[in-house]
């Protein structure tokens, strides 16, 4: 199982904050279109990331809902074909549930060990997302202050962090 320690945000003026992003950034952004298909699932969340001309992963995790940093907790299968990825979807559709769909387009940077995501979700607005990726032995304390470091680096301030995921705020509205 791999663990990361994440951050969410509500970000106000989408240009400015991929500046800050990328001014901190090891190399530029990579622009990803993804749709995000959660399942039911008695624990945690279960998605099948779609990745437009690229590849697809089936992602399992679990985090608490709270704010600020917080430790998650996931398993990943990455899948190439999409016509089996499609079979998948339709067989966890039907023995599952549907809880919902996310699109989404995401400008993926990379800072130290840390994924900056800047998301362009629809029907929801502009967020941030960091990923403090753990390695073996890294407590959550190391990760929550390279995320806490992050924060004051790119002016992300503690009214605008989010709970929760996107499915949340879609299935809200």
């Amino acid at each position: 199982m791999s663990r990361n320690v994440e951050i969410k945000a509500k970000i106000n003026d989408f240009k400015s904050f991929l500046m800050k992003a990328n001014a901190i950034s090891d190399k530029p952004a990579v622009i990803l279109k993804q749709v995000d298909t959660y399942f039911k699932v008695p624990n945690g969340r279960l998605k099948l990331r779609q990745i437009e001309n690229l590849k697809s992963e089936l992602i399992y995790y679990d985090r608490p809902d709270t704010e600020g940093p917080k430790l998650s907790n996931y398993h990943k299968k990455e899948f190439q074909n999409s016509d089996e990825v499609e079979g998948l979807r339709e067989i966890l559709e039907s023995s599952l549930g549907l809880v919902g769909v996310v699109s989404k387009e995401r400008h993926l940077l990379i800072c130290g060990q840390t994924r900056i995501h800047v998301d362009d979700v629809k029907d929801l607005g502009y967020f941030m997302e960091l990923e403090v990726m753990l390695k073996e032995g890294e407590t959550i304390e190391y990760g929550e202050n390279i995320a806490q470091d992050l924060m004051s680096k790119l002016g992300i301030e503690k009214e605008n962090l989010l709970s929760g995921s996107y499915i949340n705020l879609i299935n809200k509205t």
